[in-house]
């Protein structure tokens, strides 16, 4: 039976949410691994002058943990 983790990420972008979520799979990628999939559960924009200056995601991103069979 495998076990699978959830972590919660904060990420950001100047460009768009996609790029957002992007960023935060790259960073967790770089020390979690076999990462499964990720779930965006908040976006949110920063508005300066009626426009869009920011982008932001709070995503939980799920990976399966190795276990050592006996």
């Amino acid at each position: 039976m495998a076990i699978v983790k959830v972590i919660e990420v904060i990420a950001g972008s100047e460009k768009s949410f996609d790029d957002a979520t992007e960023i935060a799979l790259a960073e967790a990628a770089k020390s979690v691994q076999n990462i499964k999939s990720i779930y965006i559960q908040e976006m949110k924009a920063r508005v300066e002058n009626n426009k869009i200056v920011s982008y932001g995601v709070n995503a939980k991103i799920s990976f399966e943990v190795d276990t050592l069979k006996k």
